[in-house]
Parts: C-alpha cells; sequence; structure tokens
C-alpha cells in the first residue's frame, strides 16, 4: 500500500470547518425529555465527518470518539448547535474536535453542552487507506489545539499497545 503518493497542499482550519444545526423533537429524547446521548454522538460523529471530509476531499470513516463530555442535558424543543475543525491531521487519518451548544432562540443566549474528540481516516472506494493533506494551524487557538492532538494520539497509540488493539484498518471490516 503505497500511502506517499502525489504531495497535497496545506489546508487551514478554517477551509474545513462545518456547522450543523438541530431542533431537538420528542423523538430524539428519552422520558424525561432530555436527548438521548446515543443522538447526540450521531449528531458530533456527522459533523465531525463533515469537517474531515472537506480536510481530506476523501471518503472518510470514524475510527474513533473519545472523551466525550457531556456538560448539560438538552431538552425537548432546544436548538442544539454543533461546530467541528480538524485540530491536526496526520498521514492518513485526522483528528476532528466538536463542539455543542444549545441557544435559548428567545434571549439569544448559547450555553455549551457537549464537547468531543473524534479521529477519521481518509479512504478511497475500495476501503485503503489514503494520504490526507497537513493542516495549516495559523491562530494561537489552532496552534494549541495542534499540539493537543498530538499528545492525545501519543495517548491513544499507547494505550491501543497496552491493550494490543490492531491499528484500525478500514478495508478489513
Amino acid at each position: 500500500m503505497d500511502l506517499n503518493g502525489p504531495a497535497q497542499p496545506a489546508r487551514s482550519v478554517v477551509q474545513s470547518q462545518s456547522e450543523m444545526t438541530e431542533l431537538i423533537l420528542p423523538n430524539d429524547t428519552n422520558t424525561l425529555g432530555n436527548l438521548l446521548g446515543g443522538r447526540l454522538m450521531n449528531f458530533i460523529d456527522l459533523v465531525g465527518a463533515m469537517a474531515a471530509y472537506r480536510h481530506a476531499r476523501s471518503h472518510v470513516v470514524t475510527a474513533s470518539m473519545e472523551h466525550i463530555d457531556f456538560i448539560a442535558p438538552v431538552h425537548v424543543g432546544d436548538l442544539l448547535i454543533l461546530k467541528s475543525s480538524v485540530n491536526r491531521a496526520f498521514k492518513t487519518s485526522m483528528e476532528v474536535g466538536v463542539k455543542v451548544w444549545v441557544e435559548n432562540t428567545i434571549a439569544g443566549i448559547h450555553h455549551h453542552v457537549a464537547s468531543a474528540y473524534l479521529t477519521f481516516v481518509a479512504i478511497d472506494t475500495q476501503g485503503r487507506r489514503v494520504p490526507v493533506p497537513p493542516l495549516t494551524a495559523e491562530t494561537d487557538d489552532q496552534k494549541r489545539r495542534f499540539e493537543e492532538a498530538g499528545r492525545r494520539r501519543e495517548v491513544r497509540e499507547a494505550e491501543a499497545r497496552r491493550r494490543h488493539i490492531p491499528k484500525f484498518e478500514p478495508a478489513k471490516i
């Protein structure tokens, strides 16, 4: 498998940022009227994939969703706003950060309700890994997230070695 391929020009964080808005309806909630955690994870996966897809300009698959923080409940009728951006691009994978807010549309106030980090792998139509372009971090915040993504990757890889987990290979599924 040749993952070197032709060099791709670097892309900025802004070029792949994505946003999604959802109105929370009764079918999305539990018996208390709170958004189901799994439904929120689905929304997070979708908006994360949008950023990864924009950055890689190829098909992407979710390799991991980690460090998801459920900070506050989301209720029926709430307007959910999800924002994603690529934190760092590696050889064939990318870490994407997702932040989730609820908007009180009457007062115009937003409050943070969840955050997560996801790893996506770029693949071709046969499910083989393909290289992704480098990421250019421009602002201080983007540079901080870039560095933190590298540290999180080191921790993930160490944990995978400790647990004897093979590297994610989309084509083998």
